[in-house]
């Protein structure tokens, strides 16, 4: 496969599972939101950069079964 197409498909994956919170749960996903916004800002810098290394490991578990 071409790396642009999984690249869209990674994109398209990413918008699926980020739209099923507010569409499933409306109410809890507000809540969690407005929790953040009250996180100090270290407090989200290591939840994002836990968020980064995650999505690290699992895109080169991935591209090493898909032979990338």
């Amino acid at each position: 496969m071409n790396s642009t197409i999984l690249l869209a498909l990674a994109l398209a994956l990413v918008l699926v599972l980020e739209g099923l919170g507010p569409m499933i749960y409306p109410k809890s996903w507000r809540k969690m939101i407005l929790a953040l916004a009250n996180l100090p800002d270290p407090v989200l810098r290591r939840f994002g950069g836990a968020l980064v290394v995650a999505g690290f490991v699992i895109y080169y578990m991935l591209r090493g079964r898909l032979g990338g």
